[in-house]
C-alpha cells in the first residue's frame, strides 16, 4: 500500500505541478495587466469569494464527508450501489448549488458590502464607491463558478476513490488556461479590463466540468443526477458535512478574514496578500494537497477494514512526507522570495508603481512561510478524523483556531498592517495543527513515532544548512540589475543548488528514498 500511496501521491503532485506552473503564469499575467493597485484588489477579492465557498463546501467539507461514505459504499456494496449514490449526491448537491448561485448573483451588492466592508463603509468617497460598485459587478461573473467547480469536486472525488488521480489533478490546468486566454484576448476590449479575468473564471468552471465527464463515463459512474435529500447515504454525508464545513476550512476562513480586514488597510494590501499566498500555495498544493488527496481514501479503507496499526503507520508516513518536503520549502521561500517575485511579477503595471511591490510581497511571503509546514500538516492530520467519520473534533479545533486568528489579526494588523494579517494566519494554523495532533494522540489514533522524530531532526538540520548555502550564493549574484533572462537563469541555478544541497545532506545523514516510500520501516534504517 505504501508504494501505491507514494506513486499515487507523485502522480497527483506531477499533475498539480503543471497546474501550479500555469497558475504562476496566470498570476504573472494578472500582475502585468493589473499590478498591485485598486484593479487587482477588486478582481482578487471578487475571485476569492466563490473560491472561499468552493474550498469551504466542495473541496473542503463536502469532499471530507463524501469520500469516506463513498469508499464505504464501494467496499461493502459494489459499483451499482456506488453509481446510485453518486447520482443522488450529484442531483442533491447540484440543486442546492444552483439555488445558491442564483441568489448569489442577484444579491451581489450585499455580498460585496459584506466582503468588501472597508470599501462599502467608505463609499461616500468616489474612489471607494467605485471599488464597491465594481466588486458588485464582478461578482456576477465569478459567483457562478461555485456551481461548476463544486460538481467538479464531486466527480473528482469519485475518480480518486477509483484511483483515477491524474484526471482530477489535471483539471485545474484548464481554469488557468481559461483565465490567461480571456485576460490576454479581452483585456483591451472591456472598459474595465479586470472583467476579462472574471470572464475567464466563469469559462474555466464550465470547461473543467465538461473535461471530467468522459472520465466518469469510462469508470461507469456517469449517471443521471436526481434529487434525493432523504437517501440514506446522502443523509450520512449531510451529517458529516455540516460540522466539517467549519472544521476543515478554518485556514480558508482565516485567509478570507485577512482580505476583509485588508479592505480597511492601505491600497494594495489585498494584492500583496494574494501574491504572497500564491507563492505559499505552490508547495502547499504540490505536496500538501497532493498527499492529502491520496491519504483520505486510503485511511477510509483501513478504518473500514479495522486495521488500526496500518492506519497509524499511514498517518505517520504522511507526516514524514510533509516534513521531508515542507521544511526545505519553508526555508527556501524565505531566502529566495525577492528573486522569485521579481522573476514572476516584476514587469508591467506591477513594477511601474510608486510602491516597491516586490518588497511588500516578500514581507508577506515570509510571514506566511512560517505557517507552511502547519498548513501541510493540517491536510494530513485532519483526514485522520474524517476517515473515522469524526467531524466533531476538527470543528472544536477549528473554532479555537478561528478565535485565535481573530485575536491575532486585531493585535498584529494594528501594528504591522497586512504583514500582521499573514503572521496571524500562520500562528493560528500552527495552533490548529498542534491541537489536531493532540487529539489524535489523546484518542490513541496516532502518535509521532520515535523514528519520525529522528527523521524530522535530520530534515531540519539539512534544511537549515541548505538555506545558509543558498543565502550565501544568492548574495554573490548581482541579480537586481540583471536582465529578466539572467534573473531566471540565476533563480534556476539557486534552486538547483538548494535541491542538491538538501538531498545530499539527507543522504549523508542516512535518509534514503525508501525511507519515504515505505509506511512500514526498519527502526535501524536511520
Amino acid at each position: 500500500m505504501a508504494k501505491g500511496l507514494f506513486r499515487s501521491g507523485m502522480i497527483v503532485s506531477c499533475m498539480t505541478f503543471i497546474s501550479r506552473i500555469l497558475g504562476l503564469v496566470r498570476d504573472s499575467v494578472t500582475a502585468h495587466l493589473l499590478g498591485a493597485g485598486s484593479a487587482a484588489d477588486i478582481f482578487l477579492l471578487a475571485n476569492k469569494v466563490p473560491n472561499f465557498l468552493r474550498r469551504l463546501f466542495a473541496e473542503g467539507a463536502f469532499a471530507q464527508a463524501f469520500v469516506p461514505v463513498l469508499a464505504e459504499v464501494k467496499e461493502k456494496h459494489g459499483d451499482d450501489k456506488v453509481r446510485y449514490f453518486v447520482a443522488n449526491a450529484a442531483g442533491t448537491l447540484g440543486t442546492i448549488l444552483l439555488i445558491v448561485t442564483i441568489v448569489g448573483v442577484i444579491a451581489s451588492p450585499i455580498i460585496a458590502a459584506l466582503f468588501g466592508a472597508g470599501w462599502f463603509v467608505s463609499s461616500d468617497s468616489n474612489v471607494e464607491h467605485d471599488r464597491y460598485a465594481l466588486l458588485s459587478l464582478m461578482l456576477k461573473f465569478t459567483f457562478p463558478y461555485l456551481f461548476f467547480i463544486s460538481l467538479v469536486a464531486l466527480s473528482g472525488a469519485v475518480l480518486n476513490v477509483y484511483n483515477r488521480f491524474a484526471a482530477a489533478a489535471f483539471t485545474p490546468v484548464l481554469l488557468n488556461v481559461s483565465i490567461i486566454s480571456c485576460a490576454l484576448y479581452f483585456h483591451d476590449k472591456f472598459e474595465f479590463g479586470a472583467l476579462s479575468l472574471a470572464l475567464g473564471v466563469f469559462v474555466g468552471g464550465v470547461v473543467q466540468l465538461l473535461f471530467q465527464l468522459p472520465f466518469l463515463y469510462r469508470t461507469k459512474m456517469l449517471a443521471r443526477p436526481k434529487w434525493a435529500w432523504q437517501d440514506e447515504n446522502v443523509k450520512k454525508v449531510r451529517k458529516l458535512m455540516i460540522p466539517a464545513i467549519f472544521g476543515v476550512s478554518v485556514s480558508q476562513i482565516n485567509l478570507l478574514l485577512d482580505s476583509i480586514i485588508a479592505t480597511f488597510l492601505i491600497k494594495g494590501s489585498i494584492a500583496w496578500l494574494y501574491y504572497s499566498d500564491r507563492l505559499i500555495e505552490f508547495p502547499l498544493g504540490l505536496f500538501g494537497i497532493g498527499i492529502a488527496t491520496v491519504i483520505l481514501p486510503a485511511l477510509s479503507k483501513l478504518h473500514i477494514n479495522d486495521k488500526g496499526s496500518d492506519f497509524q503507520n499511514t498517518l505517520d508516513w504522511g507526516v514524514r512526507f510533509v516534513i521531508w518536503l515542507g521544511l526545505p520549502a519553508f526555508m527556501g521561500l524565505i531566502v529566495l522570495s525577492p528573486l522569485i517575485i521579481t522573476v514572476l511579477f516584476g514587469h508591467g503595471a506591477f513594477i511601474n508603481s510608486e510602491v516597491d511591490n516586490v518588497s511588500q510581497v516578500a514581507f508577506g511571503v515570509t510571514a506566511y512561510a512560517f505557517g507552511l509546514v502547519s498548513f501541510m500538516l493540517i491536510k494530513v492530520l485532519a483526514p485522520g478524523f474524517y476517515a473515522r467519520h469524526d467531524t466533531k473534533t476538527p470543528v472544536k479545533v477549528g473554532i479555537v483556531a478561528l478565535i485565535l486568528n481573530m485575536g491575532f489579526n486585531i493585535v498584529l494588523a494594528y501594528f504591522y498592517g497586512y504583514i500582521g494579517l499573514a503572521l496571524a494566519t500562520s500562528l493560528s494554523a500552527t495552533c490548529n495543527a498542534f491541537l489536531l495532533y493532540y487529539f489524535l494522540s489523546k484518542q490513541g489514533i496516532y502518535k509521532f513515532s520515535r523514528f519520525s522524530i529522528g527523521f524530522t531532526l535530520k530534515c531540519l538540520l539539512s534544511s537549515l544548512s541548505m538555506s545558509f548555502v543558498t543565502f550565501w550564493c544568492e548574495k554573490q549574484l548581482m541579480w537586481h540589475d540583471a536582465s529578466l533572462t539572467l534573473q531566471v537563469f540565476y533563480l534556476f541555478c539557486l534552486l538547483f543548488i538548494a535541491v542538491i544541497t538538501y538531498f545530499f545532506l539527507l543522504f549523508i545523514l542516512g535518509i534514503r528514498v525508501n525511507t519515504i516510500k515505505n509506511v512500514s520501516f526498519d527502526k535501524k534504517s536511520l
